[in-house]
């Protein structure tokens, strides 16, 4: 790899949309890590799904459907490219079938990145994976805050018996210690329980939780005052599973829930992230299976871009450069 040189997309009106190979935004597929903002990287893992599984196929196609957007963002007013290189990674090394021995291997191939601060931005797989990416995060930036957008806590003890599911992660990150949870937030819980407990369990281990009935009484500007009192300026990481979205909008997924979110909404909601510590994200949950118009993956997709917006603003933000 060439010394600082600055990775962008191909130009999409000399090489049109449709042609070429998909990595996500048309962004070069390099896995040097140096020289680089942002990583795009795959995680095609769901050995930890209770119900429908194939988000294994996600990054596929979420990255197909990423073609289609172009590297301006109205909503911040940022041109990403001018401030941020980025690259498409590629995916992770993963042992399906094997949730334990995936963890690390995951862990092991994010650890690479974070080394050379690099902003990562991780396609799922179901939500387990989220687990690994925050124990590398710990274990690079210390204990993180955690921005959770979802409409399941997944705090259980265990599902099926088992400590290691996609029900079960967020619980097992704060008693391994990696996530402050009294620092972090849960935005979006909704739908059927399986008992009253279920959001209490989230809040008893220190979370706080913001249900989809609550978050319909809070515009987007007070809810980034919200997680901003509540993360601080420590580092950060976002989790956003796409059954945050009404399956109107993302039909999609292994578990969906009525009543949720329009994408529009979504993106109000991320954009009030600017100016936290984000150190990683990732999306998680999208089953092309259950997609047949693909609006799930092309919302993944726009999460994505929502994402690396945000560091470009804060980059952009930092050189103290910018006027309007």
């Amino acid at each position: 790899m060439i010394k600082n040189k600055k990775y962008a997309p191909i130009d999409s009106q000399v090489y049109p949309r449709f042609s070429g190979i998909k990595t996500f935004m048309r962004l070069p597929h390099e896995t040097q890590e140096k020289a680089v903002d942002f990583a795009v990287a795959g995680v095609p893992f769901d050995t930890g799904g209770s119900f429908a599984v194939g988000t294994r196929f996600a990054p596929e196609a979420v990255r197909s459907m990423s073609s289609l957007i172009r590297p301006y963002n109205p909503g911040l007013e940022i041109d990403i490219f001018k401030y941020c290189s980025g690259i498409d990674y590629g995916d992770f090394a993963v042992n399906p079938g094997y949730i334990e021995e995936s963890y690390q291997q995951i862990e092991t191939q994010l650890g690479t990145l974070l080394n050379n601060d690099i902003t990562p931005i991780l396609i799922g797989g179901d939500h387990s994976v989220s687990l690994p990416h925050l124990r590398a995060m710990a274990k690079r930036y210390g204990k993180i805050s955690l921005i959770q957008f979802d409409s399941h806590g997944d705090t259980w003890d265990s599902y099926f018996g088992k400590k290691y599911t996609h029900g079960t992660m967020f619980r097992r990150a704060v008693e391994e210690n990696i996530v402050d949870p009294f620092k972090s937030i849960q935005i979006g819980m909704r739908g059927s329980l399986y008992g009253p407990g279920d959001i209490g369990d989230a809040e008893n281990l220190g979370y706080k939780v913001i249900t989809t009935e609550a978050l319909r009484g809070i515009d987007p500007v007070r809810l980034g005052e919200i997680i901003k009192e509540r993360v601080g300026d420590g580092p950060a990481f976002v989790t956003f599973d796409i059954d945050f979205l009404d399956p109107a909008y993302a039909p999609g997924t292994g578990t969906p829930e009525i009543g949720g979110f329009s994408t529009f909404e979504a993106q109000q909601y991320i954009r009030t992230l600017k100016g936290l510590n984000i150190k990683g994200f990732d999306v998680v949950e999208v089953l092309p299976d259950r997609d047949p118009s693909k609006i799930t993956s092309l919302a993944a997709a726009n999460v994505c871009f929502e994402f690396i917006s945000l560091i470009a603003f804060n980059k952009r933000e930092a050189s103290g450069t910018y006027k309007k």
